[in-house]
């Protein structure tokens, strides 16, 4: 019954229910639009014609393959969305930490962050343009932007939710501001930070993704709006989408894994000190 029990709470299962329940659904609506439609493939295709997609060798432009399209467009997207993330990362947490430091930084600045958060990214890209005159410095702004909030945010959460007998106990020992910060705010904000990546990681690939729709100049977002206007295949619309969120899902994961190797005590079935649960037996 506990093997039972454990088989069924297993991630990988209740991934696998979940993704069997979305192709279900899916299929679904597949065979009702072909019903209704003469060409549902422009609609809403089976699953099994966008799994052929990825492994055709018919060329949809000069000398690639759907698959080749999107995988040298993704590299344009994922490249300038990393470099925006990494940006935002580190701006993000310098500003948490001189917020922490300085109370009058603090009051400055987070009207400011809430109004950039506030504007639509349709509405922010026209602007991040102009000023910097670069299509692809844009983006790597507009990327960047959207990563430093959430990490800002979340890693000032950390800093204020440190407990106050960590802090006496520092006191104390007579620790100095620098000691207190190294040994107690910054390890204690790290969980705080890595949920700031989580939410940042996939917002800033999307948000590169919508820019290349309006700006153009390659990139996933690009070949996303020319396959909706039918101007090569329309299977590759379907592989940009499916490869889309798989990179979303991936960053987050990665960031989990990120955040299991730097804080070990917070892995599922592991105590602060690293060791495992044992349960009660009975």
């Amino acid at each position: 019954m506990k093997k039972i029990r454990r088989i069924l709470e297993a991630k990988w299962l209740v991934m696998l229910v979940w993704l069997a329940g979305v192709a279900v659904v899916w299929e679904v609506f597949a065979f009702r639009v072909e019903a209704v439609k003469r060409t549902p493939e422009n609609i809403m295709p089976h699953i099994w014609q966008i799994v052929q997609a990825i492994f055709s060798t018919d060329t949809v432009t000069r000398d690639q393959t759907a698959l080749q399209v999107v995988l040298t467009s993704a590299g344009q997207t994922l490249e300038r969305a990393a470099l925006g993330f990494l940006i935002g990362t580190i701006l993000g947490f310098a500003l948490a930490l001189l917020m922490h430091l300085f109370r009058g930084v603090e009051k400055t600045v987070s009207p400011y962050l809430i109004i950039i958060q506030v504007i639509p990214i349709l509405g922010m890209a026209p602007i991040v343009l102009a000023i910097t005159g670069d299509i692809g410095v844009s983006r790597i702004v507009i990327a960047a932007i959207l990563t430093f909030y959430p990490v800002a945010a979340n890693t000032l959460s950390g800093f204020q939710a440190t407990e106050r007998e960590k802090k006496e106990l520092m006191y104390s020992y007579a620790a100095n501001k620098f000691q207190l910060y190294t040994k107690t705010y910054i390890p204690n904000c790290i969980p705080y930070f890595f949920t700031g990546l989580k939410i940042s990681a996939p917002m800033a690939i999307t948000a590169s993704i919508l820019v290349d729709t309006l700006q153009g100049d390659g990139g996933l977002g690009c070949m996303l709006s020319q396959a909706q206007k039918h101007a090569m295949s329309i299977y590759v619309f379907w592989l940009i989408v499916l490869f889309s969120a798989c990179i979303g899902i991936l960053s987050f994961t990665i960031m989990g894994w990120l955040e299991n190797a730097v804080c070990p005590y917070r892995r599922t079935g592991t105590n602060r000190r690293g060791g495992k649960r044992h349960g009660r037996k009975k």
